[in-house]
């Protein structure tokens, strides 16, 4: 079933409190949704009715859901759940968060208190959000990870991933990354590749990355990386058409060694040829620039 023969798009923006919430739900009204800021999650099924009977007038809505409603919120799960029956909506969670050291960053440039800090101090407030929100981010079909994001470059991640027609596009994100940068914090599904042989001992290779040709070509014909991916490409081939299935519009893949420069980048851009003609994959690589200078 549907509202004039056209599914109902509906959009949940929730996550952690400072994480550009208010920029996504701005993208997402220039995008033509029809957008309400901080909806309570017990008006939800009112809202639904109102929507069912506005015909093909509401058709891509964007909702945002987070605890400055927070005496409504433990009731946000029921509501989602109950959406997840009707057969004439598409409801999708877009989950934005951010390190800590960036939010409490943001709290301090902006000044403003952090909702659940009942002490004032903003990373108290933080640790207990993300305790209530766990939950509703195992649930979210999209996560983004604001931390190295500019207002900007989040309307643009926005506009590209939820353009009309785009929607329903289920994009496979490999991440590339240094584990002595820390974890990226958008990650789905985290592989150590720090068990492989590694360029950087050997000094024709060290100043190079994955990307180039003597690296990957190192790298690659180890037989532990041989094994590894004949092991892992049979894993995500089962797994990704289940994340699919599931309702999930991306998923992100990271690889991690230990600087981020030589075997996660040759087995992020392995990975991504492999899955390339079966899905949309985008390869990126977060930390292949951070020893530029460094000897």
């Amino acid at each position: 079933m549907s509202i004039g023969n056209q599914e109902v798009q509906m959009v949940i923006i929730t996550g952690m409190s400072g994480a550009g919430k208010t920029v996504a739900v701005q993208s997402f009204e220039d995008l033509g949704f029809f957008c309400i800021d901080n909806l309570p999650p017990t008006l939800l099924p009112k809202f639904m009715e109102l929507v069912k009977e506005s015909g093909n007038k509401m058709n891509r809505i964007a909702l945002v859901m987070d605890l400055r409603g927070r005496e409504f919120f433990d009731s946000l799960v029921d509501a989602i759940d109950s959406l997840s029956e009707a057969n004439w909506i598409n409801p999708q969670i877009l989950f934005l968060d951010a390190s800590d050291q960036v939010l409490v960053s943001r709290y301090k440039e902006t000044r403003r208190s952090h909702p659940l800090a009942k002490s004032g101090l903003p990373l108290e407030g933080i640790m207990l959000e993300r305790e209530i929100l766990d939950e509703l981010k195992g649930r979210a079909q999209q996560i983004i990870d604001t931390s190295n994001l500019t207002p900007r470059m989040l309307r643009e991640r926005i506009i590209n991933d939820y353009a009309k027609g785009k929607q329903q596009t289920f994009t496979v994100n490999i991440i590339s990354f240094g584990f002595k940068y820390g974890l990226p914090i958008d990650a789905d599904l985290v592989f150590d590749v720090r068990f492989l042989p590694n360029p950087h001992y050997i000094d024709a290779l060290r100043p190079k990355t994955g990307l180039d040709e003597e690296v990957s070509s190192y790298v690659l014909k180890q037989p532990e990386t041989q094994k590894f991916l004949e092991k892992l490409v049979d894993l995500l081939t089962y797994m990704l058409p289940q994340y699919k299935r599931e309702g999930k519009s991306q998923l992100v893949i990271a690889i991690g060694c230990t600087g981020g420069q030589h075997r996660s980048v040759t087995l992020a851009e392995y990975l991504g040829k492999c899955f390339e003609n079966e899905y949309v994959v985008k390869c990126s690589h977060r930390d292949i620039e951070k020893r530029k200078g460094q000897r």
